[in-house]
This record gives structure tokens, C-alpha cells and sequence, in this order.
């Protein structure tokens, strides 16, 4: 199988070409942005599948599509939550949540595998996804969100939560009295819920309302570990794949 990659992020690329080496898959190319990918589908040989992110460092990768008839499958690589893959997800062969997780990579390299399809229609309506990508906030988020205690059931609001985090295959909110407690979500299917100026998803196990942050110091490997206001169960830290995309969401 012949695979080429599509992402701005050199680092996360490059990771993401160990990844798939190791999988036996390989990656005849790298490309960086729209144009450059662009002029390599028409001077290339189209490959059996694309790695593609979503935004890339010159517009959005479906502008590719619209340049050049693409005779290739593909696997979403994104940092996009999941209501705005809904609009296009069956058209492709799956998407991958970054930091991507070398696991679920594999299960979308055996989902290719079994369905190999000649020859994949695109037949995406690039203009509606465009406008749900970039104005995402013209929905509607969650605003609160009920949680049991004993035979009770207790409201906390969403300007009230510090954060979301995952611990042992349970999902937590965090609210801004100290308290902790136990959700019938997991973090993928917060995704679509949450309102994305408050809330960032830092790593996989954490999300964090920018306004209950109360410092931000650096942490090795140019990460960033985060201090909340009231939060102490464990410490935060930004994965190196999302720091980048954390510190623009900060502005």
C-alpha cells in the first residue's frame, strides 16, 4: 500500500510516518500545504490513501479536492471535534482525532484494507463544510450538564467547570468548589458538546476552560504544563502535537 501525507505540522508528520512504517504502510511523500499539494497530484502518480489534515498553513485542504480530481481514499487527521466531521465522514474511510493514537491509526489501516475501494467518490459539499469549519461557533453548545450523586441528580453550569479528564476508563468533570464527579460521557462525545472559545482539549485525557487557567509554565520537551484555579488530582500538560494549536486558541 502507498500512502502520502498531508500536514502543515512537520513534527506531527513526521511522527505520523513513523507510525504508519511501522504499521508496513508506505509513505511515498510529505506535503506541507494546499499548493504544494496541488502541484504534486498533478505531476504525481495518485497514491492508495491520504493522510489529510483539515487546516493547513494556506487555506483548507478541501481546496485540493477542488483543484484536482484526487483518485485516492482518505483518512482524516484533525484537531476539528466530531459534530464538524459528521458533514463528510462517510465519504471518507475514517478520521483520526490528533495527537493521533497509534492504535486507533491501526484500526483505520485495517478499515482501508477491507474495504479497498477502486476508486473513492469525493462527492463532498465543500462549501457548506468550509462554512461549518470556520464559523463553528454559530451552534449551539451545552450549557450545563447533569451529573448523579447518591439517588440525586445535580445541575452544574459550564461556566462552572474547570475541566473534563479521564481516569481510570471513567470521565470526570471538575468544578471550581474542588469537587469531582463522574460522567455518562466520554471525552469524544464531548467533542460536539462543548463551546470551543472555553473549552480546549489539551491531550487525551484532559480538557480545560481557558477561563479557569490560572498559569501556564513550560514542561519538557517544549511542552506545557497547565495550573488550574481549584483542579489538583493530577498534574496537566499539553501534548507536544497540540501545543501549537493551544497557544493560538489562547489568542
Amino acid at each position: 500500500m502507498n500512502a502520502i501525507i498531508i500536514e502543515d505540522e512537520k513534527p506531527a508528520a513526521r511522527r505520523l510516518g513513523r507510525l504508519l512504517i511501522n504499521l508496513k504502510v508506505g509513505v511515498s511523500a510529505m506535503l506541507y500545504s494546499v499548493e504544494e499539494s496541488i502541484l504534486w497530484f498533478r505531476e504525481n502518480k495518485h497514491p492508495d490513501l491520504i493522510f489529510l489534515d483539515i487546516q493547513l498553513s494556506d487555506g483548507l485542504s478541501f481546496e485540493i479536492f477542488e483543484a484536482v480530481d484526487i483518485q485516492s481514499s482518505v483518512i482524516f487527521t484533525t484537531a476539528y471535534d466530531e459534530y464538524a466531521l459528521q458533514a463528510f465522514k462517510l465519504n471518507s474511510i475514517d478520521y483520526l482525532l490528533k495527537p493521533i493514537d497509534d492504535k486507533e491509526l491501526e484500526t483505520a489501516v485495517k478499515k482501508y484494507l477491507n474495504f479497498r475501494p477502486e476508486k473513492q467518490e469525493m462527492s463532498l459539499d465543500f462549501e457548506d463544510i468550509k462554512k461549518l469549519l470556520v464559523n463553528p461557533l454559530e451552534r449551539d453548545y451545552k450549557k450545563r450538564f447533569t451529573v448523579r450523586v447518591g439517588q440525586h441528580l445535580k445541575i452544574i453550569n459550564a461556566e462552572d467547570i474547570e475541566c473534563f479528564y479521564s481516569e481510570n476508563k471513567g470521565t470526570y468533570v471538575s468544578t471550581i468548589d474542588g469537587r469531582n464527579y463522574l460522567l455518562d460521557h466520554t471525552l469524544e462525545n464531548l467533542e460536539s458538546e462543548l463551546h470551543p472559545n472555553t473549552f480546549f482539549r489539551v491531550s487525551r485525557k484532559f480538557y480545560v476552560n481557558i477561563n479557569h487557567i490560572k498559569d501556564i509554565v513550560s514542561y519538557t520537551n517544549s511542552r506545557l504544563e497547565i495550573k488550574l484555579n481549584r483542579f489538583n488530582e493530577q498534574g496537566i500538560v499539553v501534548s507536544r502535537e497540540r501545543v501549537k494549536d493551544f497557544k493560538l486558541w489562547l489568542e
